[in-house]
């Protein structure tokens, strides 16, 4: 696992403040397996993460807006990329953890692979119908909670 994740790193990719960067793991892909897969075995049986790959660079990133609006950035960390393949493999192991023993109910949607914002719709629409058909009553409630948000500031 360890190996395919290190060929498939995108070499354009901006290095994390270790100053490794993404090419030169996926260059020395058939030296490095061995011993990042040590590191993460390790880190993965104590619950502890070496510090390097606990340190990041925030860079502000324009979202919308006026530029001159410090508001309208949003903080992007650029972290260590070895910290960032050990998160894939963590987080690859709780999804099929998630999967294999039926921890999520079938109606979620958000974070789950093949689901979205638009198939959570659809979902919705049929079970509305569905009750409409039957002569059901249906009362729905729509709330925004960004823009609720906002008008609290």
């Amino acid at each position: 696992m360890v190996s395919d994740l290190l060929q498939h790193l995108d070499t354009h990719k901006s290095m994390g403040p270790d100053g490794i960067h993404p090419r030169v793991l996926r260059e020395l892909v058939e030296v490095l397996t061995q011993p990042l897969s040590i590191l993460y075995q390790q880190s993965w049986l104590t619950g502890e993460v070496p510090v390097d790959w606990r340190l990041a660079n925030v860079m502000p990133i324009y979202k919308k807006g006026q530029k001159e609006d410090l508001g309208n950035n949003r903080p992007v960390s650029l972290t260590s990329v070895p910290g960032k393949v050990m998160e894939q493999i963590i987080l690859s192991a709780i999804t099929w953890h998630v999967q294999a023993n039926q921890v999520m109910r079938p109606s979620q949607h958000g974070f789950m692979k093949g689901r979205s914002c638009l198939t959570n719709l659809i979902s919705f629409y049929d079970k509305v119908t569905c009750l409409v058909d039957e002569g059901k009553a249906v009362d729905i409630v729509y709330h925004d909670d960004l823009k609720a948000l906002f008008q609290l500031k």
